[in-house]
């Protein structure tokens, strides 16, 4: 398969003091690494895609190192995590699939609490479609406080012939989050649910 090719790379970083209600003690941060590639499979059909996801993975593991270095470098202090991608117009939605491992995985791979499953969404579109990535508890997604989502997308990209790939962590739950249910401190991190 071939090796992608990076035409741009973003980090954003969002700090959230309050929605309304008090200040927060401490901000929810939510990053999100963004990556526009080449869509090796824009224009024709490709039976045999599935390959490309390995050669994804470096990829997806230096945008989560990215992230964690936009967080100050502490691993620990992530508990949520999501994905997406978009697809450029050239493409067909099966092309966002090949994320899902290699986005998913290289995220797990470095958060100490990462039982989880890795939420996903995916969309086709042009330069400036936005996509909002969900967000669940990086250990249980049970976790009612950390439903969240990301709104993700770059004014340039992607052009019809590439992905924009992205991965998304968060420092907490919503703030004021108060909705009730399975709480962060009750999490017992035996199946990725709970």
């Amino acid at each position: 398969m071939p090796e992608p090719i990076l035409r741009k790379s973003v980090i954003v970083v969002e700090e959230i003091f309050h929605e309304g209600g008090a200040i927060a003690e401490t901000p929810l941060r939510r990053v999100a690494a963004l990556s526009v590639i080449k869509n090796p499979f824009a224009g024709s059909y490709v039976e045999d895609i599935a390959g490309f996801m390995e050669d994804l993975k470096p990829l997806g593991v230096k945008m989560a190192k990215d992230m964690i270095a936009a967080l100050g470098g502490d691993a620990s202090v992530v508990e949520g995590y999501g994905k997406g991608a978009i697809v450029g117009t050239a493409g067909e939605l099966e092309h966002g699939a090949l994320w899902h491992v290699p986005g998913g995985y290289s995220m797990r791979e470095i958060l100490p609490e990462s039982n989880a499953i890795v939420p996903s969404t995916k969309k086709l579109g042009g330069p400036a479609t936005r996509l909002d990535v969900p967000i669940t508890h990086c250990n249980a997604s049970y976790v009612r406080s950390h439903f969240d989502a990301m709104e993700v997308g770059l004014s340039d990209g992607p052009k019809a012939d590439e992905l924009l790939l992205a991965l998304v962590m968060t420092t907490g739950p919503r703030i004021h989050a108060r909705v009730g249910g399975l709480k962060a401190s009750e999490i017992k991190g035996e199946d990725g649910l709970r």
